[in-house]
C-alpha cells in the first residue's frame, strides 16, 4: 500500500485521487459507453463505492452537461445521485452512485425472457422517470434497456434512468416556451430503439421518448425486434437497413400475439403530434391495470426479485 501523507489516507497502487473526498480504480473499468468508459471508486472517509464517468477532452464534451442535468433531477427517485464533477486537461470526470447492472445484461442472463408483469412494472415506472425529466425541460433521447439499471441491495425494485450525454432542452430558455417544429434535423439516439419521426427528420420532442420507451418493451416482450438480426459491412449500412425495416413492420406485427397494453401504447406514441405532452398518467393505469386483473397486485415484485427470494427459501430449507 502506498501512503498519502498528512491525513494518512491509504490508497492502493491502482488507485489514483480525486479531488479530496474520492478516489479512482484505474483498472477498475466496470461499462462502457460512446462518449467515455466508466470506472469503480470510493469515497475515502467512509469508503463506499460510487461510480466515475471519464471522457477524453480530445474526443468528448458531455459530463458537464450531465452533472446539470443530473443535479436537477436530485432527490427525486429512479435518478442516480450525483457526488461531484472534476474538469481535467485530459479528462473530465463525473461521480455518481454505483447502481448494479442495466435491463439488458438482466434480460440476457434470464434467457431473454421477462414475466409481463415485469415488463409493465418497468414501463410504469420509466412513465414516472420521463414524466420527471420531461418536467424539467429535458428530453432524454436515449431510452433503451441499457440506460436501465436497477439499484443495489435493498433499491433492487426500482428503476434508475442513466446516460443523459444525449439529453436536450425541448423548453426555448430564451423563451420559455416549446422548441419549434422543424424539419431535416439530424436525430440522435440509438437506432435501434429510435422513433420513426426521428428518422424522417422531424426535430425531436417528449414524443420520441415515448416511442422508444415502448419498443423497448416490445424487445421484452418478444426477446429481440426484427431488426436486431442486420448484419452489415459498416455501421452506415447497418443503419440505413434498420430504419428501412422498421418502416416495414406494422405496429400490429411488431405486437402480434402480445397483450394489448403494448400495441395501444405503440400507436399512441406513433401517433403524438410534436407538441404533445405524454399522457402518463393514462399509460401507468393502463399498464397497472393489466396486471392486477391478472396477478391481483402491482408490488414492483421483479422477475430478478423473484429468482433471489426464491434461492433465499432454498437455503432456508436445507
Amino acid at each position: 500500500m502506498e501512503e498519502k501523507n498528512e491525513n494518512e489516507i491509504k490508497l492502493s497502487k491502482n488507485e489514483k485521487m480525486l479531488g479530496k473526498d474520492f478516489v479512482i480504480k484505474v483498472d477498475g473499468q466496470i461499462n462502457k459507453g460512446s462518449y467515455g468508459k466508466v470506472y469503480e471508486g470510493r469515497h475515502i472517509k467512509n469508503n463506499y463505492k460510487i461510480a466515475i464517468k471519464v471522457e477524453d477532452t480530445s474526443k468528448h464534451q458531455k459530463l458537464k452537461a450531465e452533472y446539470d442535468v443530473l443535479k436537477q433531477l436530485q432527490g427525486n427517485e429512479g435518478f442516480p445521485k450525483v457526488y461531484n464533477y472534476y474538469p481535467g486537461h485530459k479528462h473530465n470526470y463525473l461521480l455518481m452512485e454505483l447502481l448494479y447492472k442495466d435491463l439488458h445484461y438482466i434480460f440476457n442472463a434470464k434467457g431473454h425472457s421477462f414475466s409481463y408483469k415485469t415488463i409493465f412494472q418497468i414501463g410504469y415506472q420509466l412513465l414516472e422517470r420521463l414524466e420527471c425529466l420531461h418536467s424539467k425541460g429535458y428530453i432524454h433521447l436515449d431510452i433503451k434497456p441499457e440506460n436501465l439499471l436497477i439499484g443495489n441491495d435493498q433499491n433492487c425494485d426500482i428503476i434508475y434512468l442513466v446516460d443523459y450525454g444525449l439529453c436536450q432542452k425541448y423548453i426555448d430558455p430564451k423563451t420559455n416556451k416549446h422548441i419549434k417544429y422543424k424539419t431535416n434535423m439530424k436525430g440522435c439516439g440509438t437506432t435501434v430503439y429510435q422513433s420513426l419521426f426521428s428518422h424522417i427528420g422531424a426535430r425531436q420532442s417528449r414524443r420520441d421518448d415515448i416511442e422508444s420507451l415502448a419498443l423497448s418493451l416490445i424487445y421484452f416482450a418478444n426477446g429481440t425486434l426484427p431488426w436486431l438480426k442486420i448484419k452489415g459491412k459498416n455501421k452506415k449500412e447497418i443503419k440505413k437497413e434498420i430504419i428501412q425495416m422498421k418502416y416495414s413492420y406494422t405496429s400490429q406485427q411488431l405486437c402480434e400475439g402480445k397483450p394489448y397494453p403494448l400495441l395501444m401504447f405503440l400507436n399512441y406514441a406513433r401517433n403524438m403530434k410534436f407538441y404533445d405532452k405524454p399522457d402518463y398518467e393514462k399509460y401507468k393505469i393502463v399498464f397497472k391495470r393489466f396486471i392486477t386483473e391478472r396477478e391481483n397486485i402491482m408490488d414492483m415484485i421483479f422477475d430478478w426479485i423473484r429468482v433471489e427470494e426464491e434461492e433465499e427459501e432454498e437455503d432456508d430449507n436445507n
